[in-house]
C-alpha cells in the first residue's frame, strides 16, 4: 500500500499462513527494471523478520529439483508476461501447480497473483515479450484483475478497468472475474475462499458486477458471491 513498507499490511496474515519457519522458494522472473538479485534481496529481507528462510530460485542451476526442496512457494509481481514465459521455459509451470495441488502453500501478489489463474488475460500488464500460451497454472478457477479500481481519470479517453473486463467476459463468457482492490488478499484453503482486508468486485458476463467485503467467506467456485 502507498507509504507503507515492502508487503507491509500483509505481514500478519502472512505470518498466519506460513506458521512455524519454513524453507521458501522465491519466483522473481516478472522483475524487469529491477534485477533479480535486488528483488531476491528485498523480499528475503521481510520474511527472515517472519524466521522464514526464503532462496531464489533463478539462482538455481536445476530449478524443479530445487523446487522440490522447498516448504512453501512464493512468486512475486511484476510483468506477467515476463514472468509466465520464464516459468513455461524453466518448465515450472508444471512443478509448481503440481506441488501445490498436493498441499504445498503458495502465495502470490500482482503477476504472481495472474498467473495462479487459470490464464493471464486478466492481468493489466503490456504484453512486453511473447509467451508460448496465455494458460497459467490454474491454481484457482476464476480470473483474477490485481490492484483493481473502478476510478477513472478525468480527460483520459481510454477504457476503464470495467470496460476492459466487459471485453474480456464478452469473449469469454464463462469466465468469473475478481477485481482485486488494493490491500485485500484471498485466503484459499480447499474449497474455502476468505476475504481479508478491503474487499473484491466479481464480475460475470451478462450480470450486474457485485462487490464482497474483506472477512467474507465463499466457496472457491465463487457460486456463492
Amino acid at each position: 500500500m502507498p507509504g507503507e513498507a515492502y508487503l507491509g499490511w500483509g505481514r500478519e496474515h502472512i505470518a498466519q499462513f506460513l506458521g512455524a519457519p519454513k524453507r521458501i522458494a522465491f519466483v522473481p522472473f516478472a522483475a524487469v527494471t529491477t534485477s533479480m538479485d535486488d528483488y531476491a534481496a528485498r523480499t528475503s529481507a521481510v520474511f527472515a523478520e517472519l524466521g522464514h528462510e526464503l532462496f531464489s530460485l533463478h539462482t538455481e542451476q536445476e530449478k524443479v529439483k530445487a523446487l522440490a526442496t522447498a516448504e512453501a512457494v512464493v512468486i512475486g509481481g511484476g510483468n506477467s508476461f515476463q514472468l509466465l514465459r520464464t516459468l513455461y521455459s524453466t518448465e515450472l509451470v508444471r512443478a509448481i501447480r503440481v506441488r501445490v495441488m498436493g498441499g504445498l502453500p503458495y502465495m502470490g501478489w500482482s503477476a504472481g497473483s495472474n498467473v495462479a489463474c487459470p490464464t493471464i488475460m486478466t492481468t493489466n500488464d503490456m504484453p512486453i515479450t511473447e509467451v508460448p500460451t496465455l494458460r497459467a497454472m490454474g491454481l484457482v478457477p476464476f480470473q483474477i484483475n490485481p490492484h483493481y479500481t473502478e476510478a477513472t481519470i478525468p480527460g483520459q479517453g481510454g477504457e476503464s478497468r470495467d470496460q476492459r473486463i466487459a471485453e474480456f467476459l464478452e469473449i469469454n463468457g464463462k469466465a468469473v472475474v475478481v477485481g482485486l482492490r488494493e490491500g485485500t488478499l484471498l485466503h484459499v484453503q480447499g474449497e474455502k475462499l476468505t476475504v481479508e482486508g478491503r474487499g473484491m468486485r466479481v464480475f460475470r458476463h451478462g450480470k450486474e458486477s457485485k462487490d464482497i467485503a474483506g472477512g467474507v467467506e465463499l466457496r472457491t467456485s465463487l457460486a456463492d458471491a
